[in-house]
């Protein structure tokens, strides 16, 4: 029987991951304790958790017979693409401006054609961004571009 060996490796690679960002800040920050959590206990309890999140992805996949699947080249340029622009153009288009970008750079690899539910995504998206980011945490990020405020 062939096994689902692409569920079995990315799940491997979540776990692998993960234990890493909690073994990582279990040695290098204070943990602290329950009442009094240190800078180490939220990336520990996160490298824990998404650790457990591909172990149950890999132990169901090492049961089940699988297929070769092709690895989607184009839409992980596009979404690698989406992300280095908004870390490259967050501080100079400012958040909302740079996440339209992003969104129609991670969009425009999407298997789906048209425009308008691109656009629709984008502006559905920056509001929620603003809503969140600028109005609900109150976040310090520059909102528009330097030239704009």
């Amino acid at each position: 029987m062939r096994r689902d060996y692409h569920d079995m490796t990315w799940g491997g690679v979540l776990v692998l991951a993960g234990l890493a960002v909690a073994g990582y800040a279990w040695i290098n920050y204070d943990l602290g304790s329950i009442r009094r959590m240190g800078p180490g206990f939220f990336p520990v309890a996160l490298g824990l958790l998404l650790a457990a999140l591909g172990a149950l992805i890999v132990i169901p996949s090492a049961r089940r017979p699988g297929q070769p699947t092709p690895f989607a080249w184009v839409q992980a340029s596009g979404v690698i693409g989406a992300l280095l622009a908004f870390g490259l153009l967050l501080d100079r288009l400012g958040i909302l401006l740079t996440s339209a970008l992003t969104v129609l750079i991670s969009s425009a690899v999407a298997p789906r054609q048209g425009i308008v539910w691109r656009l629709a995504l984008t502006v559905a998206v920056t509001g929620l961004v603003w809503l969140v980011f600028v109005r609900g945490l109150n976040m310090s990020l520059p909102i528009w571009p330097e030239g704009v405020r």
